[in-house]
């Protein structure tokens, strides 16, 4: 029989039943700090290869969201979707992938890919470990977005708890041995956190700085050198790894929580950012 997971954080950073849950990934597409509309997926292979998309409550980071899934959304239609992302419990291995067969939320259940699954466990020291996702966030809220989307796609979260060079880098040279232009590699990743909002804003830019350059080794040193609270850099630094050095980086939107939802006094920083093959996009 089938394990599943069980939604850890459905009402609580989304809403807990599927009509009201499709209506709210709508409003964040339609938010006013949003992308406007509601995007229909295009057929074929995507262009996008890679994406940064935030994580909190979807109140508060899903009009940013909104925005990368959106531009997926326009560039075709993934058979796989890898999503990285920190391990905020501290629970479980140091770099833990999920070992059931599906995960579930109110839109319904997406599969596992159990054969990438398998090859990243073999290639790199991720390790099967569900104690590392039982509570975490991270990965689940984007999977509202990647369902609303897509009727038929396997996932394969990837939970950080040590997001060192050394071991992003070796997690994203082994994605980009092991998948294809079929599959889109996500960072879930918020920025800086609890910061009075234009704070927030020059600090982050100290990390985007390096995102859109390409730079994943100069993330991780900026982001350790300033002290940032990006949650997810090595997520970050991993899936610009997973897509090479030629890879085009754009920088959709950035914005705080002061913007969508809330006080600017103290807020956390998101940010949309879409990774495209530079080869593709050169021809």
């Amino acid at each position: 029989m089938d394990s599943a997971r069980q939604p850890a954080v459905a009402g609580r950073f989304y809403v807990r039943n599927e009509a009201p849950l499709r209506e709210q990934v709508e409003g964040m597409f339609t938010h006013a700090v949003g992308p406007g509309s509601v995007p229909t997926a295009t057929a074929g292979s995507p262009e996008i290869a890679g994406l940064v998309a935030p994580h909190a409550g979807l109140p508060f980071s899903g009009p940013v969201a909104a925005h990368s899934y959106a531009a997926l959304a326009e560039s075709g239609t993934p058979e796989t979707v890898v999503i990285l992302g920190p391990n905020h419990t501290g629970v479980g291995a140091a770099v833990a992938v999920p070992g059931d067969d599906e995960w579930r939320t109110p839109l319904g259940s997406v599969q596992i890919d159990a054969d990438l699954r398998e090859q990243i466990v073999d290639s790199t020291d991720a390790t099967v470990d569900d104690r590392a996702h039982a509570s975490e966030h991270a990965a689940e809220v984007q999977l509202p977005f990647l369902q609303y989307l897509y009727d038929d796609l396997a996932v394969l979260p990837i939970s950080l708890r040590r997001q060192d060079a050394d071991v992003s880098r070796q997690l994203g040279e082994a994605l980009a041995a092991h998948t294809d232009e079929e599959t889109v590699v996500i960072a879930s990743s918020d920025f800086t956190h609890y910061e009075p909002h234009d704070v927030a804003i020059e600090r982050d830019e100290l990390a985007l700085d390096r995102i859109e350059a390409n730079d994943p080794a100069g993330l991780i040193e900026t982001v350790e050198r300033e002290g940032l609270s990006v949650c997810g850099y090595g997520a970050i630094a991993a899936m610009l790894w997973a897509n090479g050095e030629d890879s085009q980086v754009d920088v959709f939107a950035h914005a705080t929580s002061g913007d969508t939802a809330g006080s600017r006094d103290d807020v956390v920083g998101y940010a949309s950012v879409a990774v495209r093959d530079g080869a593709s996009d050169a021809a």
